[in-house]
């Protein structure tokens, strides 16, 4: 797992061993239907982390104009819910909805504490998540993991949580392998983000996952938030906030992005920035959270991924084009990363191939 992208791939695995998920399952069913999702409304949520997936998913169609997902909010026995701002949330549906959907989203709840203690769930939420289908994806907000992790859901998993809960989350389930490190952490069937906004992360993740880069991209724009973010969630864990100063390294970066098929050393970088190199690397890491080297991979790596999504480039090309040099620095920069191949991901994300699958 890549902890500087902030993802873990056993989603892009899973894909490239041809493993179908959301979208393409449905469409190669023969399915035309939007892709299921249920958002499981518990008592204590909280509205911004509650309304993450309608808004997001809410923002995806297909060529035509049609929404590719569906989005059902529900509580675990149809009664409506308080949330953790003063109002009531009346939900759309009941347990159901969670027996139907092709991928579950549970927000985080701030009314049951004795989740984190490693405690029971309500007897009503544990019937209504025992209805989930197999093979259903799951995905949780925040603190949303504890109702998985209650569940058993994320035994022997590696997951994430809110970064400032992790010590507690650790206590109250060990079997959990939890990354604080992290936006978000994609293990195939069962995702987990971090808090808050990193919800917002996930979904755009999904999205790309079930339909690539582009549409993800454009909810992203719909939305008005990156598609990505770079930089895990180090950054936004508290640490020093470095001294102002007029030097920095935004305008070093941005010209980066624009050379990045080019031999770009750590020297050439400081002497951008008009640093020394160890100024340069010290306030490098205060401000993006990880090195120069690894951030410049990071970046080379996302610009491999779009244009073996995007074009028809050989690996080789594509390789130069992303800065990696040969065919064989960028197999083993992406293996280490994602766990596959560029010919792999490319098979698992071109939209070429969910054009095959749909036809």
């Amino acid at each position: 797992m890549s902890t500087a992208q902030g993802i873990a791939t056993g989603a892009e695995r899973d894909l490239a061993q041809g493993v179908t998920v959301g979208a393409e399952r449905d469409r190669a069913q023969g399915s035309p239907r939007p892709h299921r999702v249920a958002v499981l409304a518990l008592p204590g949520v909280p509205p911004f982390e509650l309304g993450i997936p309608s808004r997001v998913f809410g923002s995806v169609q297909d060529a035509e104009g049609r929404p590719l997902y569906d989005v059902t909010v529900c509580t675990a026995d149809g009664a409506p819910v308080p949330s953790d701002a003063g109002f009531t949330v009346q939900p759309a549906a009941g347990p159901e909805a969670l027996a139907a959907a092709d991928t579950v989203i549970v927000p985080p709840t701030h009314a049951m504490p004795e989740l984190g203690r490693g405690g029971p769930l309500p007897p009503e939420v544990t019937a209504a998540i025992a209805g989930i289908r197999p093979g259903t994806r799951l995905v949780s907000i925040c603190t949303g993991s504890y109702v998985l992790a209650a569940a058993g859901l994320l035994d022997g998993r590696p997951a994430t949580t809110h970064w400032n809960l992790a010590p507690e989350f650790r206590r109250a389930y060990p079997k959990v392998r939890v990354d604080e490190d992290v936006l978000f952490v994609d293990d195939g069937d069962v995702l987990t983000s971090a808090g808050v906004a990193a919800g917002v992360d996930l979904c755009l993740h999904l999205i790309r996952r079930d339909h690539g880069a582009a549409t993800a991209n454009r909810a992203a724009r719909m939305c008005v938030v990156p598609p990505w973010r770079d930089g895990g969630q180090a950054q936004y864990i508290d640490r020093p906030v470095p001294e102002p100063t007029l030097a920095g390294t935004t305008a070093t970066r941005a010209w980066a992005l624009e050379h990045l098929g080019e031999p770009l050393s750590l020297a050439q970088l400081a002497e951008h920035a008009r640093m020394s190199l160890r100024s340069f690397t010290r306030r490098f890491r205060d401000e993006v959270g990880m090195t120069p080297v690894q951030w410049l991979t990071a970046q080379r790596l996302e610009l491999a991924k779009q244009l073996l999504e995007t074009t028809d480039l050989t690996i080789d090309l594509v390789a130069h084009r992303a800065g990696f040099g040969s065919a064989n620095s960028l197999r083993a920069h992406m293996r280490a990363a994602f766990g596959v191949s560029p010919a792999a991901y490319r098979r698992a994300f071109s939209p070429r191939r969910a054009a095959a699958v749909r036809g």
